[in-house]
């Protein structure tokens, strides 16, 4: 669950325990875990400043140790638009020498902690870690992407209703904690955020937050929300065929090697 890793951690300030608290190292031995710390370069950024632009987050490993981030670009009419929200672990790489008009970025959606060090001195430190472990680490990038290809491809041509739904389960699936009224979402997103990651218009994500709660499948805690994730997921996949919802399981062992044979 995202309650260590997100809200623990605001009271812990060193780069070890904030690593260790993560589950995308938990394959670290403790020394490894110690030496990664010693390595990165730890930098401390206010809500709404850029934690990384567009060529930074082609270069080295940068890890999110605390707080929320989000990914954003420019959309058609030059207005930045938000792409994913990112609980701390690795923040996911883009293609080496990566650069458009789009301009993506990096952004702190609350106050966060970012560790960043180079391939090469994250490779050194790694280098006895089993294979496994580089897959698992890896699949962080393959998850941003895929969510990104199943909520904004026209060919799946889902509706509002799916996508906001299929949003509402990643935010459950990173930012949530089971209770017994549901998944309650430790982190308050806006209407905006969320419109932006559904590809709707504010209004039209309001409008179908209101019917969901009228079908109590999502309840108000303030402005947190409430969602009844199994419920919800059986209510979606009764209305057609739909995309997973979880990562799929596929080999990203050379990953970053292949983007860099490319580069």
């Amino acid at each position: 669950m995202i309650v260590k890793e997100f809200y623990d951690h605001k009271h812990v300030t060193k780069p070890g325990e904030l690593l260790s608290r993560l589950k995308a190292f938990s394959w670290l031995s403790s020394p490894q875990l110690t030496g990664l710390a010693s390595e990165l370069n730890v930098v401390e950024f206010k809500r709404h400043q850029v934690v990384l632009d567009e060529i930074e987050l082609s270069t080295g490993a940068n890890i999110l140790l605390s707080g929320v981030a989000k990914i954003s670009c420019l959309d058609a009419h030059s207005q930045r638009v938000t792409l994913a929200l990112l609980a701390p672990g690795p923040i996911p790489e883009f293609p080496s020498q990566f650069g458009s008009s789009w301009r993506f970025q990096c952004e702190a959606y609350s106050d966060c902690r970012l560790g960043s060090v180079s391939w090469d001195r994250f490779d050194a430190i790694t280098l006895n870690a089993p294979q496994t472990a580089f897959r698992e680490f890896h699949q962080n990038n393959l998850k941003l992407w895929y969510r990104l290809l199943t909520r904004g491809s026209s060919f799946l041509r889902l509706g509002v209703y799916e996508r906001l739904g299929m949003t509402l389960l990643e935010l459950c699936s990173d930012f949530g904690v089971e209770e017994s009224r549901g998944t309650l979402l430790r982190v308050a997103f806006s209407h905006k955020d969320l419109a932006n990651l559904v590809g709707a218009s504010r209004p039209r994500v309001t409008e179908h937050l209101a019917q969901l709660e009228r079908d109590h499948m999502v309840s108000r805690q303030g402005r947190q929300l409430i969602v009844r994730a199994s419920q919800l997921r059986h209510s979606m996949s009764m209305r057609g065929p739909m995309p997973l919802l979880k990562r799929p399981n596929m080999d990203l062992t050379a990953t970053r090697e292949r983007w860099c044979a490319s580069g």
